[in-house]
């Protein structure tokens, strides 16, 4: 039986407060030092990816801006406090809570959006370190998501450059010999979650290493995170269940109706 490589996980110190412009290429080349080696897998914050990307928007409600970010509703639902989460899909395909808008540790009287293009993002950070220590590293941007029927949230990937996302087992046999059909792990959500153990939400660690699956550490053209999103004909969950009634009730009231 092959022998299971140990994971080893931890976090970057040493990474300063970023602003719009910061080079996080130089940043975190700084912080890792001779510490990176061929096949480690570096997780960044996508928070400070949007900050050295000037991601900020002045916006006095933040629901203007969940608004300008959102292009369709999935569910809408209101607490008896009066407070509204809209989870939504946004512009990169993600489905989520606000859109990913982000008003924690910003500017007063500003928000903070996703990267433009976190898989171009994660893919020139992983560029630029390669080229500048030598060492051929994967990048994966992480945010903090929640999960269709589970409380809680986890980090996971909305940004990957040089690394399978996937580990595609499909084809295999399980340890009974058994036919493997549909597993596909996402693994990159997996090593995003891992890393997250070891970042913490306040102690300002945005960046952690992943070091044992130098496997999944590839070409820089390798298909980034917007590969998993299930795409919209194969999502059988599309709306939330009091939208999907809605619907259907407005659907059968109008074939009711007498026609003219």
């Amino acid at each position: 039986m092959p022998r299971i490589p140990a994971l080893t996980v931890w976090p970057l110190e040493g990474i300063p407060e970023i602003t719009a412009g910061t080079d996080l290429v130089e940043v975190i080349a700084q912080a890792a030092g001779s510490d990176l080696a061929d096949g480690d897998i570096l997780v960044v914050t996508s928070k400070i990816v949007s900050k050295a990307e000037d991601r900020f928007v002045v916006a006095d409600d933040r629901e203007d801006a969940i608004t300008g970010e959102t292009v369709r509703v999935v569910a809408s639902r209101t607490s008896p406090t009066g407070h509204t989460t809209r989870i939504v899909e946004n512009r990169l395909g993600m489905v989520s809570a606000a859109a990913g808008v982000d008003a924690s540790n910003t500017p007063e009287g500003t928000v903070l959006l996703l990267p433009v293009d976190p898989d171009a993002s994660a893919r020139s950070i992983a560029a630029g370190l390669r080229e500048r220590l030598g060492v051929e590293v994967g990048v994966i941007v992480s945010d903090t998501l929640g999960r269709a029927w589970r409380e809680g949230q986890t980090d996971q990937a909305i940004g990957a450059g040089g690394i399978h996302v996937f580990e595609d087992l499909r084809g295999g046999t399980d340890a009974e010999g058994r036919p493997l059909i549909v597993t596909l792990p996402c693994v990159a959500d997996e090593l995003a979650g891992a890393t997250d153990l070891v970042k913490g939400k306040s102690a300002r660690l945005p960046v952690a290493v992943v070091r044992g699956r130098a496997d999944l550490v590839g070409a820089l053209d390798l298909p980034g995170a917007r590969s998993i999103v299930r795409p919209l004909e194969r999502d059988m969950f599309r709306l939330g269940a009091d939208e999907a009634y809605a619907d259907g009730f407005a659907a059968g009231a109008a074939s009711a109706r007498p026609s003219a």
